[in-house]
């Protein structure tokens, strides 16, 4: 009987046309308009607005003309040594002295530098082509620093010149004294060998490290003067590590990238 007389009812007002119909509530129209203009807001963002982003590589201090390996130009015996890690050589030094089966025969320096590694002893047994010390090419001892950083060749095209550059120094705590600050002077468009590296460095392990996850980019950064910090060089805290900076330092550089447009991560 329940269910009749509910077909009863229904056939007498089959379509409840005499019921007033919420199309929708004050709500749902509040949540439609805030989605649209947000929607909205993120298509003008996508089109006018810049997404920053940074790298983060490898770099050593150096000064602009890097180093070269000395090597020996005769095999024999070393008799006598000269030259002493962090002392300057002028073009034409004499670097160490090499007994042979034609005599004494004196190894001398390529061009004017600083002397970062000496691989060769009193008494050491060399063959030709033996490397017998890193020299640092450096016409003079306040010859400015700089930052080469071995940086992904996929990632090179995006480095702007200019651009500002962040750098932890292994010698320097950055939690007490930050981090130091830079430009990109330049970008070696061609990637850069194992030996190549080694070459401009004077150190083949370091070649050898910078290349294991392929042929980087070396990207020459500028660092910023100060003549408010001990260093020589600006700091992202107020003073600085109170002692001056070694080339052939180690540090990481976080360089920043060209600013994109976020419609350009849709486009082909």
């Amino acid at each position: 009987m329940q269910f009749r007389q509910q077909a009863l009812a229904k056939l007498q007002s089959p379509e409840e046309l005499d019921l007033p119909v919420r199309l929708a509530r004050p709500q749902g129209w509040l949540v439609l308009s805030v989605t649209l203009v947000a929607m909205a807001a993120a298509c003008v963002w996508a089109v006018t607005g810049s997404v920053a982003s940074t790298v983060a590589a490898p770099a050593v201090l150096t000064h602009g003309q890097g180093s070269y390996l000395l090597q020996s130009p005769f095999a024999g015996q070393v008799t006598a040594v000269y030259a002493q890690e962090g002392g300057r050589l002028t073009a034409g030094a004499p670097v160490l002295r090499v007994r042979t089966e034609r005599g004494e025969q004196v190894v001398r320096a390529v061009a004017a530098g600083r002397v970062t590694a000496l691989a060769a002893d009193l008494g050491q047994i060399v063959s030709t082509g033996a490397n017998l010390a890193a020299v640092e090419k450096t016409a003079h001892a306040s010859d400015p620093l700089y930052a080469t950083v071995y940086v992904p060749a996929q990632n090179a095209a995006s480095i702007p010149a200019g651009a500002p550059v962040d750098l932890t120094v292994s010698s320097v705590p950055a939690q007490r004294y930050g981090v130091l600050r830079g430009h990109v002077k330049s970008v070696d468009r061609s990637a850069q060998s194992a030996q190549r590296i080694a070459a401009f460095l004077g150190d083949a392990q370091l070649g050898e490290q910078f290349t294991r996850k392929g042929r980087p980019v070396a990207v020459l950064v500028r660092l910023d003067a100060s003549a408010a910090t001990r260093s020589g060089y600006r700091w992202s805290s107020a003073g600085g590590p109170p002692y001056r900076l070694d080339s052939m330092t180690m540090a990481t550089a976080s360089i920043r990238l060209a600013d994109q447009r976020p419609v350009d991560w849709l486009l082909p």
